[in-house]
């Protein structure tokens, strides 16, 4: 008989690009949570460092050459309590190259990548309409940090 491995929470972690112009990069994802825009990111994987995830899932998922420079925030992310935990980790990350844009490099999971503000996602989540269009490590993170874009 084979035995069921217990579920464990996972650690993602979200790339927070910034431009010299105070824009943010964010895609719309596709599979699970399709629909819901999203910060580049994903796993962390065995041995890498929380900034080396940042800078390989930026390149990875939208070609952007970036510098991890710090945690911005931590959320807890509870998708299903029997079944998907999430710890995501917000990485602050500048473009190398500011004239380099993002690129749709795994369209098996996201539909495109867009500049965004702080501000305009702030209104957009406010809303009962916005808050169903945001991941919800994004929706945590504006609840439980209303002041993030002071943080870098």
């Amino acid at each position: 008989m084979a035995s069921q491995v217990p579920p464990v929470v996972r650690v993602g972690v979200a790339a927070v690009v910034k431009s010299a112009d105070d824009k943010l990069v964010m895609g719309v994802r596709k599979g699970s949570s399709a629909g819901k825009w999203q910060f580049p990111g994903g796993h962390l994987e065995v041995g890498e460092s929380i900034f080396e995830c940042a800078e390989r899932e930026t390149l990875e998922e939208a070609g952007l050459v970036v510098r991890a420079e710090k945690i911005l925030a931590v959320t807890n992310d509870i998708f299903d309590p029997t079944s998907r935990h999430y710890i995501t980790l917000f990485v602050a990350c500048r473009r190398l190259d500011e004239a380099q844009e993002p690129q749709t490099l795994e369209p098996e999971k996201c539909e495109g990548w867009f500049w965004t503000t702080w501000s305009e996602i702030k209104t957009l989540a406010a809303s009962e309409v916005g808050k169903q269009k945001f991941f919800l490590p994004i929706i945590n993170l504006l609840n439980e940090h209303p002041d993030i874009e002071t943080l870098f």
